[in-house]
């Protein structure tokens, strides 16, 4: 594939112009690449390894400089891209129409067009199968369960009575979807009484199920995966759950502003999973600051009200979105190199600064201030005005190298978390 058709697929800009009919070949990471691949950096960590990869090509993103033997295709998002491009070289295999002569399908069940059926499949009773399904070996299928068009089956999976499936699903190898939950009651004698499950599941469309995952029907009402969901392998999701989250104060308490965005992100998702259908579940959280706005709100499930006061606080405080962020992390074995650089970069921010259109806070030690061996050492830049931001930062990284080596300093304009 020409390079300036892959830059078009993961709509990428090519940096250097006079080499767009470049062939690539494949995709790979850092390590991995060789002649002909694209690869990418998306974690600032691994910076010092486009020194020394073999690809051809690489997706990085606008604040990051590249080295003369790579062609470079600028990415917002350099992983996203680099998925794109690994896709477009490995994609899914796709089966022709085919019936298994081992399959058992009852008379009843409706099969649509362009469906692959592998050996063993077992179909019961009015099932019906849209088109461009594939049913690998050994899946069974109960009676009156529906399955979405494209939904892609993997081997071993048992999908029960009555369960709906959406279109363009994904259910790895020994899934069982619709299975009985746990719930029993005593009789007068003390014996243990089965209740009846009587609901069943829904999974709708674009659902990603990992290998042997358990989801069970509800005993009344149903067990809905919403839309887009992707579950990991040998997770249990029942009918019912009562979850408990511990020490949420340590979420809090990150010297991260968005700290609390990322507890009421925590507390929501728990609370979707904690319960499914008409018998819902409990989520219990341990906290000494339960007045906390996150939590309180998060309990509420009162999106918008969590927003109006987490908005007002980055205001206030002037973090994003009312200002551009960039962390500079200086990360090195040997203290004494680290902070010495980290004070020229220091000056050299401070001399790049003229106009005073940025806010420089530090240096100072990394929330994690050692990791893997290393001591880190942070600055902090704000400002209202991106392009100030970049402007200063290109000149006091120019001025700084000139003195310094600068490879163990990572650079992130609006980075993602700040430990």
């Amino acid at each position: 594939m020409k390079l300036f058709e892959l830059a078009k697929i993961t709509n990428a800009q090519i940096e250097n112009a006079g080499l767009t009919d470049t062939e690539i070949i494949g995709a790979a990471g850092l390590d991995d690449a060789k002649a002909g691949h694209v690869t990418f950096l998306s974690n600032p960590r691994y910076t010092p390894r486009i020194q020394t990869t073999r690809a051809t090509a690489i997706y990085l993103a606008e604040s990051v400089n590249a080295p003369a033997h790579l062609i470079v295709l600028r990415a917002r998002d350099p992983y996203l891209a680099y998925t794109r491009a690994l896709r477009l070289f490995h994609p899914e295999p796709k089966h022709e129409a085919f019936v298994h002569a081992s399959a058992i399908i009852d008379e009843t069940a409706r099969v649509g067009a362009n469906v692959y059926i592998g050996a063993c499949v077992v179909i019961g009773k009015n099932v019906s199968i849209d088109d461009d399904v594939q049913i690998y070996p050994n899946v069974t299928i109960y009676d009156d369960a529906q399955i979405g068009a494209g939904t892609i089956i993997h081997s071993g999976v048992s999908i029960r009575e009555a369960t709906e499936i959406g279109a363009r699903c994904v259910i790895y190898n020994n899934v069982v979807v619709g299975c009985d939950g746990f719930g029993y009651a005593k009789d007068e004698e003390k014996r243990w009484l089965k209740i009846p499950q009587v609901g069943c599941v829904v999974i709708e469309d674009d659902v990603e199920i990992g290998a042997g995952t358990t989801i069970d029907r509800a005993s009344v009402g149903e067990t809905r995966i919403k839309r887009g969901a992707k579950i990991d392998n040998l997770v249990q999701i029942g009918h019912s759950w009562l979850v408990g989250v511990v020490s949420i104060d340590a979420g809090l308490a990150l010297p991260d502003f968005r700290a609390a965005e990322r507890t009421f992100q925590l507390i929501t998702q728990v609370a979707g999973r904690a319960g499914r259908g008409h018998l819902g579940g409990k989520v219990l959280i341990q906290t000494f600051h339960p007045e906390h706005y996150a939590l309180d709100h998060a309990c509420a499930q009162d999106y918008e009200a969590f927003y109006e006061q987490e908005i007002r606080h980055r205001k206030n405080l002037n973090y994003p979105p009312f200002v551009s962020l960039a962390s500079l992390l200086v990360h090195d074995e040997n203290f004494t190199r680290a902070q010495a650089t980290v004070q020229e970069l220091k000056r050299a921010l401070d001399a790049a600064n003229t106009k005073r259109l940025c806010r420089i806070l530090g240096p100072a030690p990394a929330p994690l201030a050692r990791l893997r061996g290393e001591h880190r050492l942070q600055i902090l830049i704000k400002a209202r005005n991106r392009s100030a931001l970049r402007e200063m930062l290109t000149i006091a990284l120019a001025d700084a190298e000139a003195k310094c080596d600068l490879q163990s300093v990572n650079v992130e304009i609006d980075p993602v978390n700040l430990m």
